[in-house]
C-alpha cells in the first residue's frame, strides 16, 4: 500500500481506498482479515487514530465487521449492490467531467471523442 502525504487526500481516505478496492475487485476476499491496526499503522508510519478511521468507514460501508480480538474481517458481498454502487460513482464521475466539459467550451462530440480515446488508452 502506498499512502502519500502530499496529494491532498486525507491518509484514512487513501487507506479505506485502497483496502475497497482490494476488496471489491476481488484481491481480497470474504473471510480474510485486514491487516490489524497497530501493524499497518507501524508499517505506514501513521496513528493508529488514523488507520482505525480507516477501517470504521470500511465498517461503516459494511465491508468489512470487526471480530473482538481478531480484528476485521472481511464480508461477503453482494454483487449487483456492488455494481450499483459502482455505477453511482461512475455517474458522478461523468456529471463532472460534463460540467467541466461545458466550461472549457468542448462539443459532445468533442467530449465523447476524448472518453473514447481514455477508454482505448486504459485497455493498453
Amino acid at each position: 500500500m502506498i499512502i502519500s502525504q502530499t496529494s491532498g487526500v486525507p491518509i484514512y481516505q487513501q487507506i479505506a481506498d485502497s483496502f475497497r478496492a482490494d476488496i471489491l475487485e476481488g484481491r481480497m476476499k470474504a473471510g480474510d482479515y485486514l491487516p490489524s491496526i497497530r501493524g499497518l499503522a507501524k508499517e505506514l508510519r501513521i496513528s493508529v487514530i488514523t488507520t482505525m478511521k480507516a477501517y470504521e468507514q470500511l465498517e461503516s460501508e459494511g465491508l468489512v465487521t470487526p471480530v473482538q480480538g481478531k480484528g476485521y474481517v472481511i464480508n461477503a458481498q453482494d454483487t449487483e449492490m456492488l455494481k450499483e454502487q459502482h455505477m453511482r460513482k461512475v455517474e458522478e464521475a461523468l456529471m463532472q467531467a460534463i460540467a467541466s466539459a461545458k466550461i472549457a467550451g468542448l462539443s459532445e462530440k468533442e467530449l465523447t471523442e476524448t472518453l473514447k480515446i481514455l477508454l482505448r488508452f486504459r485497455e493498453n
